[in-house]
């Protein structure tokens, strides 16, 4: 795999993000798929412009850690992302911020390019900030292994006239396969999201959590309020070996549950664009779509209000 050589552009304010994401790229680097440099590796007597310049023109990646301190740089923001987003345009190199501190970024060019980590959540914000940093970094193995080797090229910005933003939507009908590929992968990003939630819901304070996967087709995730009596909540959640035999993704609020037993479950239906999933449950009938992703939303939020626990 080729190394890419990736610039990162950072306010001095923010180090302690800049050390926290080069930690965190050490098996990059182990692998020889990233190459990073920034302003601390020039030498003594060495002339700084210049050398920003030349590993700014040369990079195939631009790694912004974006905050206030960055958005309010003269040189981070009118220098460095200026040019960054032309080669960008250009589709020499790819832009790639990282919101590290609340801030007013959508309301700057980086409104149009999708950043990390996850749905823009600044790091700051996360729970547990490793949390933040190992989705940051499993993003930019994703990206560095595509242009590596060639099955993606840099990213071109999305064209601010009119015409770009139209969406077009195309009827289609789905058929059996369609519908066990969508399951397989809504469980597996379902299982994915509740590992992670329950690696960050683990860096609170009082607060415990254990994330087990039990086969190919089901885990099972525990969370424990430790500041309250009961605090106690578990969820087994299972992909159904035949379609339809109780849902297709079946849950129950037990730990190591038989996939016979139920609470609830998600079905997949499709309308004349897409597949979705429609949660069922003994209790209630969501008639909302969910995608994957809501529907994992769904459930976590639920077992963690049955341990004592909420959030915004």
């Amino acid at each position: 795999m080729k190394t890419l050589s990736a610039f990162i552009s950072y306010s001095h304010m923010d180090e302690h993000a800049l050390e926290r994401l080069t930690k965190h790229l050490v098996m990059l680097r182990r692998d020889g798929a990233i190459d990073e440099w920034f302003d601390q590796k020039i030498g003594a007597g060495g002339e700084i412009d210049s050398e920003i310049s030349e590993n700014l023109e040369k990079c195939d990646l631009f790694i912004a850690l974006i905050s206030v301190d960055f958005l309010s740089s003269n040189y981070c923001y009118d220098r460095e992302l200026k040019r960054a987003l032309e080669r960008h345009d250009q589709g020499t190199m790819r832009v790639l911020p990282i919101i590290v501190q609340p801030c007013e970024w959508k309301a700057s060019p980086l409104a149009r390019l999708k950043v990390l980590p996850k749905d823009g959540k600044a790091v700051a914000d996360w729970t547990n900030e490793n949390t933040a940093w190992l989705d940051v970094v499993g993003q930019i193995r994703r990206i560095a292994e595509e242009l590596s080797n060639g099955r993606s090229e840099p990213q071109i910005a999305i064209s601010a006239k009119p015409i770009a933003t139209a969406k077009y939507r195309v009827k289609r009908d789905f058929d059996e396969i369609d519908k066990l590929e969508f399951r397989d992968r809504a469980f597996s990003e379902m299982l994915d999201y509740f590992l992670k939630a329950s690696e960050e819901i683990g860096g609170i304070e009082h607060v415990k959590s254990k994330f087990s996967r039990m086969s190919d087709t089901s885990f099972t995730c525990t969370v424990v309020n430790k500041s309250r009596d009961r605090g106690v909540a578990h969820i087994t959640v299972h992909a159904a070996s035949q379609r339809h035999s109780f849902g297709d993704i079946s849950y129950c609020f037990q730990e190591r549950a038989a996939p016979g037993n139920a609470n609830g479950w998600f079905q997949i239906e499709a309308d004349d664009y897409e597949l979705h999933l429609k949660q069922h449950a003994f209790v209630r009938d969501e008639k909302a779509k969910f995608s994957s992703i809501e529907a994992a939303e769904v459930l976590w939020r639920e077992l963690i209000e049955k341990a004592g626990i909420s959030y915004e």
